[in-house]
């Protein structure tokens, strides 16, 4: 699992060096494998700048190839020679000075900014095109930017170069209340609290803003197996644009090795890795009938999913259909015909609680470990469903518009309550084979969000809440 220490910051005010919270993590639980560094833009693009191109003049010995001189902002401009066709004195460009890394889009080779002599005449330095900067496509000439840039002036500030720490935790299959970026700071902070006894405060989204705008775009919801889904909720956002993510966005994901796909399809990403929910989003124009059905397959049944597979279900593949048949398979993937593309003007956004037992199984016969499928099976948190759902809404308007048109549907007939565990103070000595304060032991529970009900001299009864699915016993507890 990935953690961009920069996310983590969100919700945590700590300015801790990142080789101590990988310490700390470690200490906790939460086994940190490895530490890298990541950048928005690779290298960084140091040693890069804006230049001027002040005179451009064809190379006496080559057609194809000019002579420039560029002001950089030092105390003498440099001589270049480009090939690019679209070069003319004038110009902001963008400058690689010697000395510069680049990493071409496309490419698995570093290029390296060298004084040169090309065709004799003399080149320090290379004006860039997006491709050769790392930060597009195109390769059809130079960079050309507006006037109002500043000469000399960093073209990582220019870009917004977003530089972050990213630590690899060997998650162990019982930590799913740790397999988010939230989950991590909830350690962090009951860890940095206990040990420095600090007042950090866990800061989670506010969902203050969340509200419904109309009904002018009901999807009926049935669920069919409500063992296979305790619990299903829904919502549709109309009015939507789909486009590319601003690059907050793009970073936030970039950083933890997940694609950007499109600005509704990246947020359900984004909550799935800061909440450790799984959601998913259907062109609600696709939902035939206007209806959601939860249901297991037919034996044999076929479906194109996302990858343009045509795959055969089996009578266990719990199912997200329409009123006439599988759109996704729950929790797992989704299907071709359903998904989120350019021409998506209406969403129903999916935030559900789907058995692990059964998610495992269905990945497992289809080879398909998806983000969303492994988040399933260690065990997500039943009564998140609903703040997930609107987060992901808040967002999706931030980032693309829309009005929130149907109220929050939820299928939910058994709730899953907070477990009560009973533990003995001289059991927690035993167990852990050091003596721990009774106010240590509070401090770090409350922390943790274990609440506790009941207290007297030789025992405490605390409500383990349900994002904490493997505490179940007075061993869990003093662990």
């Amino acid at each position: 699992m990935k953690i961009s220490y920069n996310w983590l910051k969100q919700y945590l005010d700590v300015q801790l060096a990142a080789n101590e919270v990988s310490e700390i993590l470690t200490s906790i639980g939460l086994e940190v494998e490895g530490v890298e560094l990541f950048e928005s833009i690779k290298g960084g693009l140091q040693n890069v700048v804006i230049g001027e191109v002040i005179t451009c003049e064809k190379h006496p010995d080559a057609d194809k190839l000019k002579v420039t001189t560029v002001n950089v902002g030092a105390s003498e401009p440099l001589q270049i020679v480009c090939g690019a066709p679209n070069v003319a004195a004038g110009q902001k460009v963008i400058v690689a000075l010697v000395g510069a890394s680049l990493y071409p889009t496309g490419s698995s080779e570093t290029l390296q900014i060298k004084k040169a002599k090309i065709r004799g005449v003399e080149s320090a330095g290379m004006i860039c095109a997006e491709d050769e900067l790392g930060i597009g496509e195109s390769h059809a000439g130079i960079l050309i930017l507006s006037n109002d840039v500043s000469v000399g002036s960093s073209a990582a500030d220019y870009f917004g170069v977003e530089r972050d720490t990213v630590f690899e935790i060997g998650l162990t299959p019982n930590r799913s209340d740790a397999f988010s970026h939230i989950g991590v700071a909830r350690d962090l902070k009951a860890a940095l609290n206990a040990r420095n006894n600090s007042a950090l405060e866990l800061c989670k989204p506010d969902l203050s803003a969340f509200k419904k705008d109309d009904n002018s775009f009901e999807v009926e919801v049935s669920v069919e197996d409500a063992i296979a889904c305790p619990r299903y909720s829904g919502i549709t956002i109309s009015g939507i644009e789909v486009k590319d993510s601003p690059q907050w966005l793009v970073n936030r994901l970039k950083a933890i090795g997940v694609r950007s796909i499109n600005n509704i399809v990246d947020v359900t990403n984004y909550i799935l890795h800061e909440f450790g929910q799984p959601l998913h989003a259907f062109d609600a124009d696709k939902i035939v009938g206007k209806k959601v059905v939860v249901r297991k397959a037919k034996q044999d049944e076929k479906f194109i999913t996302l990858d343009g597979v045509e795959r055969k279900l089996t009578a266990n593949d719990l199912m997200i259909c329409n009123a006439e048949k599988p759109m996704c398979i729950a929790g797992v993937f989704g299907g071709a015909e359903s998904g989120v593309t350019n021409t998506t003007k209406n969403i129903f956004i999916e935030s559900a609680y789907f058995t692990p037992s059964g998610i495992r199984k269905t990945a497992t016969h289809h080879v398909l470990r998806t983000d969303a499928a492994m988040h399933y099976e260690k065990g997500c948190d039943p009564n998140i469903t609903i703040k997930a759902l609107q987060r992901a809404v808040l967002l999706i308007q931030e980032v693309a518009g829309g009005i929130v048109s149907s109220d929050i549907s939820d299928f939910y007939p058994a709730h899953v309550l907070a477990q009560q565990v009973t533990v003995k103070l001289e059991y927690v000595q035993k167990l852990a084979g050091f003596s721990i304060e009774r106010a240590s032991i509070k401090k770090i529970l409350r922390e943790l969000e274990i609440e506790i009900e009941i207290e007297n001299d030789s025992m405490l009864v605390v409500s383990v809440p349900t994002f904490k699915t493997e505490v179940t016993r007075p061993a869990d507890i003093v662990e």
